[in-house]
């Protein structure tokens, strides 16, 4: 999942460090340089990446993968079957699903147990943001570098770049590498592949596919 922004530097990273009130199954992995702070709990099998930060109160699920330099922030639970590539930042509160009909009992009214339901897999690309209170259904890639906006509840796949937001959450624009909206760089020419996009603060071009951009204008 390493993109060349997030391969780990050749000097020496630091052994993690992790506060006494974490809570760590000894068959997880944590990779130098990660922080993991107050009452953090990582399940068994999960991997973390190097130069994470965990903050308080967050939950890993067992066989949760973690890239390198994601920051998790307070009081997030990455459920199992839930996967953050590298760069992945998650505002505090989010919340992750990974059930589509989820039950607590049969129709007899016994418990259910593991077997009686599908993890559905979610896939967080490399560099996206989504910021506090958003709500990711279960099943949907969030595409590289987007942004999900405070409060947006996500019930289908992002493009890489895009703006996400309201309830149900739709593309509002698209953002630069540094979170940035853009605009467009010149009038676009749809018979092309993409439109050029620039970050008119940090002058960054992204292309944006041409499909992608009609979805958002509505074309």
């Amino acid at each position: 999942m390493s993109d060349f922004r997030f391969s780990v530097t050749m000097k020496e990273l630091p052994a993690p460090r992790i506060h006494p009130s974490a809570d760590i199954d000894p068959s997880a992995t944590i990779g130098k340089g990660s922080l993991v702070w107050h009452q953090v709990q990582i399940r068994e099998h999960s991997s973390i990446g190097s130069e994470c930060t965990l903050s308080k109160g967050v939950y890993i699920d067992r066989g949760v993968t973690i890239g390198n330099r994601v920051k998790v922030q307070n009081h997030v639970s990455i459920y199992q079957g839930v996967t953050l590539e590298d760069g992945v930042f998650v505002g505090p509160n989010a919340t992750f699903t990974n059930d589509f009909q989820p039950r607590s009992v049969t129709r007899d009214g016994e418990l259910r147990t593991e077997n009686d339901w599908k993890v559905i897999p979610t896939v967080i690309r490399e560099g996206a943001a989504i910021c506090a209170n958003a709500t990711v259904i279960c099943g949907i890639t969030i595409g590289k570098w987007a942004m999900i906006g405070a409060g947006a509840v996500i019930t289908r796949d992002v493009p890489d770049h895009a703006l996400m937001v309201g309830v149900p959450a739709r593309i509002m624009g698209f953002v630069s590498y540094s979170g940035n909206r853009m605009v467009e760089d010149e009038t676009p020419d749809l018979s092309k592949l993409t439109v050029r996009m620039r970050d008119l603060k940090s002058d960054e071009i992204v292309e944006i596919p041409t499909e992608t951009y009609q979805l958002w204008k509505k074309i």
